[in-house]
């Protein structure tokens, strides 16, 4: 209960919140087999085609938004204002795109005036609007209904609670079209390498040390040799991967066993490396999360872990320095 007392301001901004979330939940419960058209349509895009948002004032950056989030997800996607698709605009849109058009009166003029062209291009339609009788909606294949809306605020004519149920259904028909696609974080990652969404799916591959910065040494050299490679090595790994003739991983040498070597083993720099490296080395596969690289790491509370392929061939390894650094 709000205390009689309470700024008049704080009532307003809550009354908005309660009125536009109660509309949301209304939608949710609403949503029909028409809905599952929808994203079926979004699915079945040829691989040339793009899911294009139109609109015009506030419902037009809603489209934008919705659109950068299908772009997000890997469906290809732009926003076009209706006026600039008069004036030549129109030549972006083929047959193989996918439309979602927003106006809440669904009777927007600049949309209406080139309803026609798109339509002869054979380019299906999907409206989001809160008038299924409209123009718009008799001229599209799917109609999103978000029924007919007041909106909050005192003066209830400012787009406000239409405009916030058509974004959370834009991301409803986004996020459905992400679970259908069965999409996964790696491939998430691919569309977004930085920020903090960039950070958190970052692949092993992309943060591993590789190529001249990976010290491999045979098996049966001595323990001086790998030393000496480990010093000569781009970047002073501090680690080696011991490999088999055959050139697949069969131990790991590092500075905490040069350690344990020189407490425990007089004379260890002429034994072979094969005698007193460890091995059993953790492991790791380049397209794993660089996250759950760090948890492996932490867990075992080791400074670094190989990267192999599937057949244990030496591709790089991860250093736990550098993986801090990258979040």
């Amino acid at each position: 209960m709000s205390s009689p007392t309470e700024n008049p301001l704080l009532l307003r901004a809550k009354a908005v919140l309660t009125e536009e979330s109660r509309a949301i939940i209304a939608l949710a419960e609403s949503l029909d087999q028409t809905f599952l058209d929808a994203v079926r349509l979004i699915l079945d895009i040829p691989d040339s085609g793009r899911v294009l948002c139109l609109g015009v004032g506030k419902a037009g950056f809603i489209g934008m938004k919705i659109s950068a989030t299908f772009a997000s997800l890997g469906v290809p996607s732009f926003s076009i204002h209706p006026s600039e698709a008069a004036h030549g605009d129109l030549g972006r849109i083929s047959s193989s795109d996918i439309i979602i058009a927003l106006s809440n009166s669904g009777q927007t003029l600049e949309l209406l005036q080139i309803l026609p062209a798109i339509k002869r291009l054979g380019t299906k339609i999907i409206s989001i609007t809160g008038n299924s009788e409209s123009e718009l909606a008799k001229s599209s294949n799917i109609v999103l209904s978000i029924g007919k809306l007041k909106e909050s605020g005192p003066l209830g004519i400012a787009p406000t609670t239409s405009t916030t149920v058509m974004l959370a259904l834009g991301d409803a028909l986004a996020t459905s079209v992400l679970e259908a696609k069965g999409i996964t974080p790696k491939e998430f990652a691919l569309n977004h390498p930085g920020g903090t969404i960039g950070r958190s799916l970052l692949l092993v591959k992309e943060v591993m040390r590789s190529g001249e910065s990976l010290c491999v040494v045979n098996e049966s050299a001595h323990v001086s040799e790998v030393l000496h490679r480990i010093t000569i090595t781009k970047g002073r790994p501090g680690c080696a991967a011991i490999i088999s003739d055959s050139g697949h991983l069969s131990g790991f040498f590092t500075d905490g066993d040069l350690r344990r070597c020189l407490e425990q083993n007089p004379g260890f720099l002429e034994r072979p490396v094969s005698e007193v490296m460890s091995k059993t080395p953790k492991t790791v596969e380049p397209n794993l999360l660089a996250e759950e690289a760090l948890a492996i790491l932490t867990k075992y509370k080791i400074d670094q872990v190989v990267v192999t392929d599937s057949s244990r061939i030496p591709l790089g390894f991860i250093d736990i320095q550098d993986v801090v650094q990258a979040f």
